[in-house]
């Protein structure tokens, strides 16, 4: 049997402001990514929920697609007030 070899280092993520949610994404690197998210949007009061393991780069882009369009359908068609596209 053949074992999948592909690198596992990209993380799915949540970031909230309080308890809205404002961004679903992924990085390689949770913790530089959330500084970068304080800094520009300056805002300090920001938190990340990383969601499970790291992953292969493909998987979390379906990932991060469904979940905004789950809050969108949720919202009334609200895009998180981060996730541009």
């Amino acid at each position: 049997m053949a074992h999948d070899r592909r690198e596992r280092d990209t993380y799915r993520y949540v970031l909230r402001d309080g308890r809205d949610v404002v961004m679903y994404g992924v990085t390689e690197d949770p913790d530089a990514r959330l500084e970068e998210h304080r800094r520009s949007h300056h805002n300090n009061g920001l938190t990340m929920t990383v969601v499970g393991p790291a992953v292969t780069k493909e998987s979390p882009l379906a990932w991060e697609r469904t979940q905004i369009e789950q809050y969108c359908r949720a919202h009334g068609g609200r895009r998180p007030r981060y996730n541009k596209v």
